[in-house]
């Protein structure tokens, strides 16, 4: 069985995650990065439910455990910084995780994990991007941004939410690819003060606004602004410059109460700033005869599931294991890939986007409400009974074995 050539294209964490797996097996990959570096950026990421034991799998789960951010859990907290409901971690290492999952860990040091685990198997280009591809019976022949030309035998798409190698293989005529729920989200690092602490704090303000602060390192702190909004207008910021998107985001959040004047004012010369529009990435499939989809930019759960990472983790070890197993028929490994991963994808993409009315209230009336409400549930623990009795795997989801080919169901 002759090793295949495979080119991946995005260098976050779910194509090294893939390519983890494809180069155990032997194969020849090449990773295609367009930032001309490894982008070891961003903000706090989680990993949780299955994605732990692909974590464990991998034999990386002591190097994340030795990077984890230290955060006992999530306080809601009013304009005088007075918490009016705490929801700790589940750090007893039984049962499902809460809002803060016991692995909490900053999307740069996954990313460094992963490189790490991969850098010595693995071609890594960085700067460099797929500017379009023919495919054919046998073979991808990929264009790159730098005038290159090469073929490989498959191309997997694992270039996020906005992924072009999707809409390359997408109908013209097919439907929008994202489910819209109408939230907008920032993040920027600021200083870290003294009210800084391991729990991360939420404040909601009327106006359906929520800034959150979370805290990974004894200087920085994590700010998180995020608001309903359905207007086209909107919805076109994340295309403006940063200049545009901050001044947006200054009038948007001016006046929110707690500590949003110094989080405004640490946006003015922050080097780590973020928007985008919260969506799940929905279509009827992920592959197109050699190319196939990964992670984001197949079946982006949103950051609202606290799934992302861990979509991406699941949906690289068993897309690796079919590609493994039926390397001499890769239609019947994109097939397995999809039948084994959808139910598990259908489960975590499962969210009412009507709560958000409620996680995001108009009034000042609503947000008092919010907090009684979540004061209420944390006083009799109902959020940490039900993490402790709940099984870790969602949706009883089973991940595949290495050595067992799917069955028919």
């Amino acid at each position: 069985m002759a090793p295949l050539k495979i080119l991946i294209c995005g260098g976050g964490c779910a194509g090294p995650s893939l390519a983890f797996w494809l180069a155990r097996a032997g194969h020849n990959i090449t990773i295609v990065e367009r930032f001309p570096a490894l982008r070891a950026t961003g903000a706090q990421i989680d990993i949780r439910a299955q994605g732990i034991e692909v974590i464990k799998r991998m034999g990386l789960i002591d190097i994340v455990r030795s990077k984890v951010v230290d955060e006992a859990g999530m306080s809601f907290v009013d304009k005088h910084n007075n918490p009016k409901a705490t929801i700790l971690a589940n750090k007893s290492g039984k049962g499902a995780q809460t809002v803060t999952s016991e692995f909490e860990i900053m999307r740069g040091d996954l990313v460094r994990i992963l490189y790490n685990a991969t850098k010595d198997n693995v071609n890594y280009i960085f700067g460099v991007s797929v500017d379009r591809f023919e495919q054919y019976e046998d073979r991808v022949e990929v264009h790159f941004s730098d005038g290159r030309t090469d073929t490989f035998d498959l191309l997997v798409g694992a270039d996020g939410q906005g992924s072009r190698i999707r809409k390359a293989i997408m109908s013209p005529d097919a439907p929008e690819p994202y489910r819209r729920m109408g939230l907008h989200a920032f993040y920027w690092f600021v200083p870290r003060a003294e009210m800084d602490n391991n729990l991360a704090k939420v404040h909601h303000a009327p106006g359906r606004r929520a800034i959150m602060c979370r805290s990974h390192s004894p200087t920085e702190a994590q700010v998180y602004c995020a608001f309903r909004d359905e207007s086209e207008e909107t919805r076109s910021i994340p295309k403006a410059s940063v200049e545009k998107q901050k001044e947006f985001l200054t009038q948007k959040f001016r006046g929110a109460g707690w500590e949003t004047d110094r989080f405004l004012e640490g946006l003015k010369t922050t080097n780590n700033f973020y928007c985008q529009e919260i969506v799940q990435v929905k279509i009827d499939s992920w592959y197109k005869n050699r190319v196939v989809l990964l992670g984001d930019s197949g079946y982006c759960p949103s950051p609202v599931t606290g799934m992302g990472t861990t979509a991406s983790l699941v949906g690289a070890y068993v897309l690796g294991v079919e590609i493994n197993r039926n390397s001499e028929d890769l239609p019947q490994a994109f097939a397995n890939y999809e039948k084994t991963l959808r139910p598990f994808i259908n489960e975590i993409q499962v969210f009412n986007t009507g709560a958000l009315r409620y996680i995001f209230p108009e009034t000042e009336w609503g947000v008092s409400f919010f907090h009684f409400v979540m004061g209420a549930i944390c006083f009799f623990r109902i959020p940490e009974l039900v993490a402790r009795f709940s099984s870790e795997e969602r949706g009883g989801w089973k991940l595949p074995d290495l050595q067992t080919p799917v069955q028919d169901q």
